[in-house]
């Protein structure tokens, strides 16, 4: 059986940043916004992915591309979030990624959807997390520098 994409990055080496992981049908593209060094210990909790999911999510899908959005959401690993978009340039995609993990470090109030109606575990939402978390990755991408969003090697 062939490899999937994602097994065939070396993560000894891979660092919090943004990176392509995949373009599909020419104009796809699955992101891979590494929060964390993969194997190094530090994992997200639960409650951290969950609620920089529900504040991401719905801050792209109300971005100005919020047309071109296929998915946000955690990696099972722990140590990021795939972002799936249709149709926009990467460079203007990484500006948007910024400006609504900057959004929900500015945020009021409590996290997105954080009630029995709208989440099947409303009580595992903390907005301080999303914020540390959202500030931890912001930091890793006002400094990014490789605007070809390629893995290390």
């Amino acid at each position: 059986m062939e490899k999937i994409k994602s097994f065939t990055i070396n993560h000894n080496v891979l660092t919090p940043g943004f990176y392509i992981s995949r373009v599909d049908d020419g104009d796809i593209i699955t992101y891979d916004l590494r929060t964390r060094k993969p194997n190094a210990g530090d994992y997200m909790d639960n409650a951290t992915m969950h609620s920089v999911e529900h504040m991401i999510a719905t801050y792209m899908r109300n971005s100005e591309i919020a047309d071109h959005v296929i998915y946000f959401g955690p990696m099972g690993c722990q140590t990021g979030f795939y972002l799936v978009i249709k149709g926009v340039d990467s460079k203007k995609t990484f500006e948007v990624v910024k400006k609504v993990f900057k959004q929900t470090v500015d945020h009021e109030g409590d996290v997105f959807g954080k009630s029995a109606i709208e989440c099947g575990h409303y009580e595992n939402l903390d907005i301080q997390l999303a914020k540390t978390e959202c500030q931890r990755y912001l930091d890793v991408l006002n400094a990014w520098s490789n605007m070809e969003f390629t893995y290390p090697e």
